[in-house]
């Protein structure tokens, strides 16, 4: 919470497989058709070489990047944000493993660790410029992601949007561990924007959907305090 705030269907196969067989041999036949498979396939061969030479040029990278980002993390960990987004002179920091190591792994989650830094810093543009280039498909660091994300909208009154990426933490992978704290969050933005009735429904949904949540009595403690408040409306 930010300070000082309230803040598959089967497919049908239609055409017997001897007939399509058949078909192509028919194809094949043909001096021109054959000329074409052939270049095609000639092309197809140097596709498939193009992209073995670019993993192996990503995971080489990566593995470069892995080294670098342990000294970036240190830093974090210990809260010296400037060496952990710029470096020391010796060792990378974030921003330089983004620039240096683009399309690798380090350098997408070195997206997640400048936003977050940012974020502590007070750069809100910062933090949400980065954070929005992070992706993954981890239930626990996506929605983290886009729970600082609401964070940083938060920070700047933005209840709208920080609304909209406290819905998305809270539904991504939804789980009675995390999800529960975003719908708080979601109340929070939703309530500091006005919207009462939108702030009592999501402490509804910790209520409905999450009865073991430790957040339970808090939800239901805040659900009757805004109802009262939409009664005097």
């Amino acid at each position: 919470m930010a300070k000082g705030k309230k803040k598959d269907d089967g497919i049908e196969i239609l055409e017997d497989p001897n007939a399509i067989v058949e078909k192509a041999n028919e194809f094949l036949d043909n001096k021109k058709n054959r000329t074409l498979v052939f270049s095609i396939g000639g092309f197809l061969a140097a596709v498939v070489v193009g992209i073995a030479s670019y993993n192996y040029y990503i995971s080489d990278k990566n593995n470069t990047a892995q080294e670098e980002l342990f000294q970036a993390q240190f830093y974090f960990e210990a809260d010296s944000l400037g060496l952990a987004l710029n470096g020391d002179g010796n060792s990378y920091g974030f921003l330089e493993i983004i620039n240096e190591f683009p399309g690798t792994k380090v350098a997408n989650l070195s997206n997640f660790y400048a936003g977050a830094s940012y974020l502590r810093l007070g750069d809100f543009d910062g933090a949400i410029r980065y954070l929005k280039e992070f992706s993954s498909s981890d239930y626990l660091v996506q929605a983290r992601a886009y729970a600082l994300i609401g964070d940083a909208y938060l920070e700047q009154d933005d209840f709208e949007n920080a609304s909209d990426y406290y819905r998305q933490a809270s539904d991504y992978k939804a789980n009675k561990y995390f999800s529960p704290i975003y719908l708080k969050k979601l109340a929070i933005a939703k309530e500091n924007g006005g919207d009462l009735t939108g702030a009592v429904s999501a402490y509804n949904e910790i209520i409905d959907d999450y009865p073991q949540s430790d957040m339970i009595h808090e939800a239901k403690k805040h659900k009757a305090r805004l109802e009262a408040l939409v009664a005097e409306l």
